[in-house]
């Protein structure tokens, strides 16, 4: 060009260059088609489904697009093996984390740590998984109950709802901070409420109307099944005569304190919760009973006797000046 020899640029490599970029297009335009075939297949109703079928068709287009790209430019075999050590070795140094987040992407498809629509907790961020890339999981932030309310980053959601925040995490977490998963394999949580009662209220009344408000409101043992129950049992020696509601009670200085524990499904907890809430305020109330707080109540107090110096009594008035 002008003159000049340009090192490497000839009428081949200007060939296998071309045949990159086509190869490339057709590769990438396959994979898009797959794309939109799978989402018009399984849409919303087989999410997951469809899901890991685009995930397949990303990781296929990926080996392809790198075999074709080898078999253009390397028909040596000898030159293939060296150039690969080198930009294996290069690239190893240059892309440590984001070798270390694929790598912990290949671990998370195989151990089954969790999936798109699980529920988690992962290097400090809560919320529902919506997207698990290569590289990257996205998550749907949801908010923390106030034990937990001081944080980092702070939460203005008092429960486990939506913040509307979406936060994307590097895979890599998964080897620096435990990964806690709501929804794996069997899709409930243990809750609990606490409610404090006087000691002239009617213990027994009480633990009865509690109960009955959780009992209505929360998962049968039918509506578990069969499977998940024998699952449940298998995996964490979970007896089945404690996932019935039950009563606790402990006794303060100021009041007997009752918690009652029980199970809930892992979405809509919050919902359960405030039902159960009002129906046993409600039925406290109707039996007479409230919850006991640490309120004040003054029930007496000593004779006071005051003494004024240089005052002048005006009986008219009823004025001290």
């Amino acid at each position: 060009m002008f003159g000049i020899k340009m090192v490497g640029i000839n009428a081949e490599n200007g060939k296998k260059l071309f045949l990159s970029l086509a190869f490339i297009a057709l590769v990438w335009l396959i994979g898009w088609l797959g794309g939109r075939l799978s989402s018009v297949l399984f849409g919303r109703r087989f999410r997951k489904v469809g899901f890991w079928v685009r995930q397949a068709i990303h990781l296929l287009s990926s080996a392809v697009a790198l075999a074709g790209l080898c078999s253009i430019w390397f028909d040596n075999p000898a030159r293939l093996t060296t150039a690969f050590g080198l930009f294996a070795a290069g690239l190893a140094f240059a892309l440590q984390r984001v070798i270390t987040a694929f790598a912990a992407y290949l671990i998370i498809l195989r151990g089954n740590t969790f999936s798109v629509g699980d529920r988690i907790v992962m290097g400090g961020v809560r919320g529902d998984v919506i997207e698990l890339g290569f590289i990257q999981t996205t998550i749907m932030e949801m908010g923390q109950p106030p034990q937990v309310q001081d944080s980092d980053p702070a939460m203005w959601v008092r429960a486990r709802q939506y913040t509307g925040r979406i936060v994307s995490l590097t895979n890599d977490k998964i080897f620096d901070t435990p990964v806690y998963n709501y929804t794996r394999e069997f899709p409930f949580l243990w809750e609990e409420i606490l409610i404090p009662i006087t000691y002239q209220a009617d213990l027994s009344k009480a633990e009865q109307i509690i109960l009955d408000a959780v009992t209505k409101s929360t998962v049968n043992l039918a509506e578990i099944g069969e499977e998940s129950l024998a699952e449940l049992e298998r995996r964490y020696f979970v007896q089945r005569s404690g996932l019935s509601p039950k009563a606790y009670v402990r006794l303060t200085d100021n009041w007997i304190e009752i918690t009652v524990r029980f199970i809930v499904r892992d979405h809509g907890v919050r919902d359960i919760k405030d039902t159960i809430s009002r129906d046993i305020l409600r039925g406290l109330n109707e039996s007479g009973m409230g919850v006991a707080s640490g309120t004040y109540q003054i029930v007496g107090m000593p004779p006071i006797s005051v003494k004024l110096e240089n005052a002048t009594c005006v009986p008219d008035s009823q004025h001290f000046h």
